[in-house]
């Protein structure tokens, strides 16, 4: 089930390019569990991640006079959703690079939007939503709140660097427990199309990523970074 909404946007065209850039130890539990991991929404460094804008809150304060648990609920509820974000762009990103990755190591695994939803699996008939994350400013437009993953949706506008579509998972209703986060099943040879090392890594590097790959068993494409091209004078 996906977010449909005047406010809600998520890209139609299944060919469009995702990332997800990520180190090594990341990405091996990815291939050798053949889980994704989720981090629960009030885990991330944005404080602001699954809260209100001003309007809305105002909006929100006003129906809470009469039921006070209404302004409980959308606190507590950020613990109960858990989110895995992916990067919109047809090419690598620098910035995402620099962001995601330390000490020039690290991967980009190249996917889509069809490939990602393809890639998920039924988890416990938890209700999963993918959405394309807005950016707006928080002190003048409103988030809706008929649909209790919309705040999971925007961003402030200093974000909008992101690019960002997210999975979102619900598990609020199976009563977990969760600490920083949650493995979902996903079918890897689905979900990654290619995978790029690291354009600053060492050949060392470059060398076990592929040898780990073909270990494990994984057949997609291993590319050379294009941020890594040589030099034409």
């Amino acid at each position: 089930m996906y977010v449909k909404h005047s406010n809600i946007s998520l890209e139609e065209d299944p060919n469009t390019v995702i990332w997800k850039y990520l180190d090594l130890s990341k990405f091996l539990d990815l291939l050798l569990s053949e889980r994704m991991f989720m981090s629960r929404s009030d885990k991330f460094e944005d404080q602001y991640e699954g809260t209100f804008s001003e309007p809305t809150y105002e909006e929100i304060k006003k129906i809470a006079e009469n039921n006070p648990k209404f302004l409980d609920y959308y606190k507590s509820h950020r613990e109960s959703i858990v989110v895995s974000s992916w990067h919109i762009n047809e090419y690598e990103s620098f910035a995402m690079w620099q962001i995601f990755t330390k000490n020039n190591e690290g991967l980009a695994i190249q996917s889509t939007l069809g490939r990602l939803k393809e890639a998920l699996q039924p988890e416990h008939n938890f209700e999963q939503y993918i959405g394309e994350v807005n950016y707006i400013d928080y002190k003048k437009e409103y988030i809706p709140f008929e649909n209790t993953f919309f705040p999971f949706l925007f961003k402030r506008k200093s974000f909008q660097y992101e690019r960002e579509v997210r999975v979102l998972t619900d598990v609020s209703t199976k009563k977990l427990t969760i600490n920083d986060g949650l493995k979902i099943h996903i079918d890897i040879n689905t979900l990654i199309e290619k995978i790029y090392i690291h354009p600053k890594s060492e050949n060392w590097y470059k060398k076990l990523v592929i040898e780990l790959v073909e270990k494990l068993g994984f057949g997609f494409e291993i590319e050379k970074s294009d941020l890594e091209s040589d030099i034409l004078i």
